[in-house]
Order: C-alpha cells, then structure tokens, then sequence
C-alpha cells in the first residue's frame, strides 16, 4: 500500500478520536457541574487535566504520521 495513505490514516484517526474524547469528557464535566455546582472548581481541574492528556494523544498521532512520511 501507499505510504501516503498510511499517513492520512493515521492522522485522521489520530484527529477524530482526541476530538470525540475532548467532546464527551467536556459534556460529562458540564452534567456533573449541573448537578453539583459546589464541586466546580474540583472538576474544572480535573477536566482541564484530562484534556490535556487526551490532547497528548493527538500529538502523538501527528508524530507518528511524521514517522511514517519521512522514514
């Protein structure tokens, strides 16, 4: 197969699931502080926290799709 189509792959799923994680992580963060306003700034940090990481992943992908094009 194709270099280059080992590429997209890998950066579009490497986009689309950091993207959908980011996404839910945020609806969830935004029902519990509904709930639980007292508790926002505890989950505030916690889903800054977790995007960050989820985030990682995103660049990992890149790095990787890098990888693979020039190697």
């Amino acid at each position: 197969m194709d270099k280059n189509l080992f590429v997209a792959l890998t950066i579009a799923l490497g986009g689309f699931a950091p993207a959908f994680a980011i996404g839910k992580l945020a609806s969830h963060a935004m029902d519990a502080i509904g709930r639980n306003p007292e508790a926002a700034s505890k989950i505030q940090t916690a889903m800054i926290l977790a995007v960050a990481f989820t985030e990682a992943i995103a660049i990992y992908a890149l790095v990787v799709a890098l990888i693979i094009k020039f190697v």
